[in-house]
């Protein structure tokens, strides 16, 4: 068993499409699904279904609410993230940051992590591995 694709439900697919592909993802299908607009990307060793909604409904926020269970975030690593930041910040202005760039220990790995916000508010981690060997 694999994963074959994590599907996202956006406001707008042409914003979230120019999000993903600053991200690094490539369209590879486009399609329909029933009266609404749909694709499939692929980049960052996985595949990604965007699905427009007809009619959106505010998304949940996560880092406003402490209670909140459910889809946290995705993680991508990095090379550098400081780069990888700036180039965002340049082709999705404004980038939403939810979590300013920081270093973060976990087992044995130093990370410098920060998380931004796609145009719907989903969360996404970028982490650049910092250890010191």
């Amino acid at each position: 068993m694999r994963i074959h694709h994590i599907s996202i439900l956006c406001a707008d697919i042409w914003h979230s499409l120019a999000f993903y592909e600053a991200l690094g993802f490539v369209v590879v299908t486009r399609f329909t699904a029933g009266i609404t607009l749909g694709c499939w990307l692929e980049g960052l060793g996985m595949r990604l279904e965007l699905i427009q909604v007809p009619s959106p409904q505010p998304t949940p926020r996560p880092f406003a609410d402490e209670g909140y269970v459910g889809y946290y975030h995705m993680s991508f690593a990095v090379e550098n993230l400081g780069e990888v930041l700036d180039t965002l910040g340049r082709t999705m202005a404004p980038l939403r940051i939810l979590l300013s760039p920081r270093e973060q220990v976990l087992g044995d790995r130093t990370y410098r992590v920060a998380f931004i916000a796609d145009p719907d508010g989903l969360s996404i981690e970028l982490l650049e591995d910092v250890t010191v060997c």
